[in-house]
């Protein structure tokens, strides 16, 4: 097979558009059968009737040849054409150990005609040989490229039985380079590998201390005390998630998709950071009772965790340590409705209620409870209408959860992989506290991906959700709302004589024509007469908002720690990298006080209130992340990133 192809490379060589720059050949010393002699002479006669009489002996110092272990297996004829050869820039051969056998052959007599052939050649062109090294390749060199190579002589080729590699190209040129010799390993060629970098050199996220912008170090001049505390949101990914999506992550090497290698990255990431609260996703259910939990629980936090319905194995779970928080009341969230299209997935969340504890000497009243919410959104990008409706359930549990007797809300903290980038519509709901739907493409409402070419693509209809669910288009339970009157709107005889005794009753018209003794009298009240209408100041009457106006809204006054921005990069912020694609889709949402007449572009503007940001641990670009092999890797064993925020919460003095 290889005469065949060395007799095809010489067809092309004939051709004006083709030129073959390097050929090997090669035998271990085995007589030639008859009919590949009869091949191999035709061959040398064609090729050598193809060239100039001053281009007959082709230069061995252009040689590129490709050495393997077959070389020295077997008497078959490798063949290398140009094209091989560019296609592996470096091609040389080296010997250690197989230089010996390599001179054994050249001593031994000649087998065929090629040998003869070869008698003809300069002999002060020579082939490189690197010595003391595994068998390696390496790049063709000229004259002056072989210093301290051992060489083979012109009388060791003329006896060498195997056929040697020359050129056929005519004005070729070389440019020197120094060649750069790899070991390979297991006889195979590998590229070089860059230096490599540490990882935690890579993956180095800086702390941004936020403590000394100008609204907080108002409050220290103002003597104003904080409840200082750290939260994380993390996404660990769950295992089972791993073993059933093998294809997300050919990327990474088998051994650090292993569970007993990523549990302890993950927990020492969790150590070194120390967070008073922390909120995990894709959290296992076996591995959270046997390891994360007991582990945790060594570590000073109390734990809770809801596991998503269904099949699913895994859940959400919210840790925080009891010496800075005492538990008030917690909430776990089923988004799974049975025979609602809009509720028809298996996603859940958790919603506490801490009480901060303070020193010694304060009471517990001088700051406020927290409100801490975890959750983890649909994935499906084409969904959007079944992600607003699980954000809707969470924030009206939180609505009920955070709001005090006095009709405020206490501080929320929302973390989660909420599955949607950065001002999509379903971030804008959540930051703005309002969107309008009707008519929207449901891929859209993430952002995740663009389905902008898709015929049919679902659109979302008003209302979204059916009354039967029992959550208003206010983010608000229907049974927590202000209770109405239980006579209003029913138009009986009393109920209109009630507007008979009103203030608009007593009042002439302005445009009332004054004729003496009939329009000109203005009556008394009667003193019976109630002093206001009891509808028209119904203390529980409250705006009517109709279910089809396709606009959804909520009053908590959220807004992101993160910018989802790197100035000094000049790039978006990345939370992790589906299939080598960096993406923000994990947040931490915290509670903040609007500005006034702050409203640019559609964009509601914030500032601290009670609760204020202090630090957040910055994150990363995307470039960053494929530098590292992308997420996860040896020093990420997740493949998402974890954020992390330092607040703080006023003390009020009493």
């Amino acid at each position: 097979d290889a005469f065949f192809t060395c007799r095809k490379n010489v067809l092309l060589a004939k051709s004006a558009s083709t030129q073959v720059e390097g050929i090997f050949a090669a035998t271990r010393g085995k007589s030639v059968p008859e009919e590949q002699e009869a091949l191999l002479q035709q061959w040398l006669e064609e090729g050598a009737g193809n060239f100039p009489a001053s281009e007959s002996a082709p230069a061995v110092g252009k040689v590129s040849a490709t050495l393997t272990s077959d070389w020295l297996e077997g008497s078959e004829l490798l063949m290398t054409s140009l094209s091989d050869l560019n296609s592996a820039p470096e091609v040389t051969w080296c010997a250690g150990q197989q230089l010996t056998e390599l001179h054994t052959l050249a001593s031994s007599e000649p087998q065929d005609h090629a040998v003869a052939e070869l008698a003809k050649l300069p002999a002060e062109e020579t082939v490189a040989v690197v010595g003391n090294a595994p068998w390696a390749a390496i790049m063709p060199q000229t004259d002056h490229q072989i210093v301290g190579c051992a060489t083979i002589d012109v009388e060791g080729q003329n006896e060498d039985p195997a056929v040697l590699a020359w050129s056929l190209a005519r004005d070729a040129e070389i440019v020197p380079v120094e060649p750069r010799a790899w070991t390979i390993q297991d006889m195979e060629q590998f590229q070089p590998l860059p230096t490599e970098v540490p990882y935690h050199e890579i993956l180095w996220r800086d702390w941004e201390d936020l403590s000394v912008q100008p609204y907080v170090l108002e409050q220290v001049s103002r003597n104003m005390p904080l409840f200082e505390f750290r939260v994380m949101s993390y996404n660990i990914l769950a295992q089972d998630l791993v073993e059933q999506g093998l294809d997300l992550y050919l990327h990474c090497h088998p051994d650090i998709l292993n569970w007993n290698y990523r549990l302890p990255n993950i927990l020492q990431e969790i150590h070194h950071w120390d967070p008073d609260v922390l909120c995990l996703q894709e959290v296992q259910e076996n591995h959270y009772w046997e390891q994360l939990e007991p582990t945790f629980r060594m570590m000073g936090f109390a734990c809770f965790y809801k596991r998503r319905t269904g099949r699913k194995t895994d859940g959400c779970a919210v840790c925080y340590k009891h010496s800075k928080f005492q538990l008030i009341s917690v909430s776990p969230i089923e988004y799974f409705r049975p025979g609602l299209d809009v509720l028809n997935r298996d996603n859940v969340g958790l919603v506490l209620l801490l009480q901060p504890l303070l020193p010694e000497g304060l009471d517990l009243k001088m700051a406020s409870p927290l409100c801490v919410a975890n959750t983890h959104v649909l994935y499906n990008p084409r969904r959007g209408d079944v992600k607003l409706a699980q954000m809707a359930l969470l924030l009206a549990e939180i609505d009920k959860i955070a709001k005090t007797t006095e009709g405020s809300y206490c501080p929320v903290i929302l973390c989660g992989d909420l599955n949607s980038v950065p001002d999509s519509p379903l971030y804008k709901f959540i930051r703005n506290g309002q969107l309008s739907y009707h008519g929207m493409p449901a891929w859209k409402v993430s952002g995740q991906e663009d389905f902008s070419q898709q015929l049919h693509p679902r659109k979302l209809l008003a209302p979204l959700w059916p009354n039967s669910l029992g959550v208003t288009d206010n983010c608000q339970y229907v049974s927590l709302c202000p209770s109405k009157k239980a006579d209003r709107r029913k138009y009986s005889r009393d109920f209109l004589l009630q507007f008979h005794f009103c203030d608009v009753a007593c009042e002439r018209p302005p445009q009332l024509i004054f004729l003496e003794g009939v329009t000109d009298a203005k009556p008394d009240r009667p003193a019976h007469w109630p002093k206001h209408a009891a509808v028209v100041n119904d203390p529980d009457s409250q705006p009517f908002f109709p279910r089809s106006s396709g606009v959804i809204q909520h009053g908590l006054n959220l807004t992101s720690v993160y910018s989802h921005f790197l100035p000094q990069r000049g790039r978006p912020e990345v939370t992790t990298m589906p299939m080598g694609l960096g993406a923000t889709v994990d947040y931490i949402f915290y509670s903040a006080e609007p500005v006034e007449n702050g409203n640019r572009g559609g964009r509601r503007l914030y500032q601290d209130g009670a609760l204020k940001l202090l630090g957040r641990l910055s994150l990363l670009s995307e470039d960053v992340l494929l530098m590292a092999n992308g997420l996860p890797n040896p020093f990420c064993s997740s493949d998402h990133l974890c954020l992390l925020a330092s607040f703080g919460l006023e003390i009020s003095s009493l």
